[in-house]
């Protein structure tokens, strides 16, 4: 490498640490230069020098530093700019871009989507796919954006056709009160090529009417949407200091309970609607948000296989309107299944609400009554722009017209005919004007003579005074209405939100039914027995997924399983497929707190009776309703009419047999002896007698003391 090729230190990345080295006194060492080549720093000490200039823990700090301000930008920006809408005109950044490049666009006539898309991307930095799903979204919402072609079907889930074969043109009432260029901010646009609107100067309450849902860094949004004219009406409610309640309304319909609601800071529990067709069919014409057919569909047959309902078959005949069919099976009431399926699938669902917006550039958390105040408030300010916009417009244009009668009325035209500099032409207009200025609604000013000269010679031949008067009063009629709208603006926005209602309140009438409550439905009390249970007692199985031929139970989901064995121990089980239990059970059925069951046992001592509940348990833990080292003679749910006593035979034994009436026995707790029945060895106790039990032999009657 030639000497002019080679690095020089001194403008390298090495400095840096060399700068370090320096500040500790021990400045680089350098050879002095050779054979003519620029200043050069040996490689062995520029080395050196670096390695103990190098400090670990500060590149770390540098990096930890970079690391944290880079996250913070991207949080910042993926809550500002992308997830979050904006309290001013209730928009994301890639809505607000949709509908500017619809207005920039909009004659009046449907404009092919991909066009739009195309459009927007003037002023959004990301890729086409999420502008045109903005659209669809924003075009199914009805306000702001009609389509044309297919835009999906928010009932069954199915996607929009290609942006290529659909149009869509904004809506009158998006026209008229979303946009203003007058009063519209501007900022440049993501490459710095075009102007696009900070926010739109909308005069809807659209954070409402529209909802949305956002997920941004460490924060998220869950906007419900609400109805339209409901919330006109609480504008003006707001205006006219009265209370007012706003509830949501949701696109797809549906059954609504917002006792939780808490102006926005709750939930709501929404349903499906279900009616019965007849006897065995069930309709449900109405979904609950955030379900398709579909997904509603696939939550049934689940439920089913699960064995948590019952149904004999599902058709979906879903179009412009929801319609599933559903038919029972049966020995299953319509009724009855339709409690099962707000019980059980996603017919009946709970949405959370939490408003969080995008104010003064940060992001806050508001009810539903501090949004609309501040939709309110910003709806009289632009109201007042507007007006103070049109009152300035309107005094323009009549001194204009005042200044345009003087001067072919007057003939002062013909002042300037002489005037050989623009100068002088100025002046001669100025002077012509003075003896009319008490007539003027301003004094001249330069921009009015130079529009004055613009006047053309068939405009002042065809002069009508008389028509000019007549447009001069409709101009200052039109002013003096636009000053009595400022002296009374609270009126003049009451007026303004009366005739929107009027004009678009029953276009969007109520979809979702409000209701004070939902019966509650207790899904244990509806669920389906679809599980039988049954023991096996040759394998030692016992569950819904056993082959045997004892205890056999048809049992729901919920229920749970008492086993008692012939030691006397017992627990109570969830619902098993398959637990091996052994070959010793001597019981399996359902617990009941306050059933009473009729135990008899032997210690080998003497054999006892007892009554008893089970009362609570922990499930799972073993208990034990004998004594150790005892075992169950007879055990059955309820008291007996009659207990069959047989004995074993013994030497000088005069009683083989006897009855025993159990109800004389006190019910107590399973920890209790019982009543003694005899010291002899029992052969058997049944609630019937048995084959080998002598009728013809006198039988005595156990009598407990």
């Amino acid at each position: 490498m030639s000497a002019k090729n080679k690095p020089d230190p001194s403008q390298s990345e090495l400095p840096i640490a060399a700068g370090a080295a320096g500040a500790e006194g021990k400045p680089p060492v350098k050879k002095p230069a050779e054979n003519g080549d620029a200043q050069h720093v040996v490689a062995e000490e520029v080395t050196a020098v670096a390695h103990k200039a190098f400090n670990p823990k500060k590149v770390e700090a540098g990096l930890h530093t970079r690391v944290d301000r880079g996250f913070l930008d991207y949080a910042s920006y993926v809550i500002r700019d992308r997830a979050i809408p904006n309290l001013s005109d209730g928009l994301k950044p890639v809505q607000r871009r949709i509908l500017w490049a619809l207005h920039e666009k909009d004659d009046g006539r449907f404009i092919k989507v991909a066009n739009v898309v195309g459009h927007t991307m003037q002023y959004h930095p990301h890729g086409d796919a999420s502008i045109g799903d903005a659209l669809v979204v924003l075009a199914n919402k009805r306000y702001l954006i009609e389509g044309q072609g297919n835009f999906g079907n928010i009932f069954t889930g199915d996607p929009a056709a290609a942006p290529r074969y659909i149009e869509c043109r904004l809506t009158d009432l998006a026209r008229t009160e979303v946009f203003n260029d007058d009063i519209t901010e501007f900022v440049s646009s993501y490459d710095g090529r075009n102007q696009e609107p900070v926010t739109l100067p909308c005069k809807l309450p659209l954070t409402l009417m529209l909802g949305t849902e956002g997920i941004a860094v460490g924060l998220s949004a869950r906007i419900l949407p609400h109805n339209f004219p409901e919330l006109l009406e609480a504008q003006i409610a707001i205006l006219k200091k009265q209370s007012f309640k706003c509830l949501p309304d949701f696109p797809t319909g549906g059954l609504m309970d917002a006792r939780d609601y808490q102006d926005g800071q709750g939930s709501v529990k929404v349903r499906a609607r279900i009616k019965a067709k007849d006897d065995a069919t069930v309709l449900i014409t109405e979904l609950p948000p955030t379900t398709t057919t579909d997904s509603l569909i696939a939550s049934i047959e689940a439920a089913s296989q699960k064995g948590k309902i019952k149904i004999r078959s599902i058709n979906d005949f879903t179009s412009e309107k929801v319609e599933i069919e559903i038919k029972c099976p049966s020995g299953v009431s319509a009724e009855k299944l339709i409690d099962a399926l707000y019980a059980f699938t996603d017919c009946e669902a709970t949405i959370s609400s939490r408003i969080v917006v995008i104010k003064n550039n940060r992001p806050v958390e508001l009810t539903v009554s501090e949004v609309l105040q501040e939709n309110t408030d910003q709806l009289v300010a632009i109201l007042k722009h507007e007006l103070e916009l049109s009152e300035k417009n309107l005094l323009d244009e009549l001194h204009y017209r005042t200044l345009e009668r003087i001067f072919i009325e007057e003939r002062l035209y013909k002042k300037i005919e002489q005037c050989k500099t623009n100068e002088a032409v100025s002046v001669a207009v100025y002077d012509g004007f003075k003896p009319f200025k008490k007539e003027l609604v301003r004094d001249l000013v330069d921009a009015d003579v130079e529009r004055l000269l613009q006047v053309r010679i068939r405009r002042i031949s065809l002069f009508d005074i008389n028509k000019h008067r007549e447009e001069m009063e409709k101009t200052k009629a039109e002013l003096e209405e636009t000053r009595k709208h400022l002296r009374g603006l609270t009126k003049y926005v009451i007026a303004h939100l009366e005739a929107l209602l009027e004009k678009y309140g029953k276009q969007y009438p109520r979809l979702t039914t409000k209701s004070a409550r939902h019966e509650e439905v207790d899904a244990k009390a509806v669920a389906f027995k679809a599980f039988k249970v049954s023991y096996d007692r040759e394998t030692g199985y016992v569950g819904y997924k056993v082959s045997g031929d004892e205890f056999k139970l048809e049992c729901t989901k919920f229920d749970k399983l008492l086993l008692v064995f012939r030691d006397g121990t017992y627990k109570v089980t969830e619902l098993p497929e398959k637990l091996f239990v052994g070959q010793e059970l001597f019981y399996c059925g359902l617990p009941e707190r306050d059933r009473v069951f009729t135990c008899a046992y032997t210690d080998r001592e003497a054999s006892y009776l007892k009554r008893f509940t089970f009362g609570g348990t922990i499930l799972n833990k073993v208990y034990s309703c004998i004594p150790e080292k005892s075992r169950i003679l007879y055990f059955a749910p309820d008291t007996p009419k009659l207990l069959y006593v047989r004995y074993k035979p013994a030497p000088h034994q005069k009683v083989s047999q006897q009855t025993c009436d159990p109800s004389q026995v006190d019910i107590k707790s399973p920890r209790t002896l019982g009543r003694q029945i005899s010291i002899k060895d029992i052969s058997s106790i049944t609630p019937e007698p048995t084959r080998g039990w002598d009728e013809k032999e006198a039988t005595t009657k156990i009598v407990f003391a």
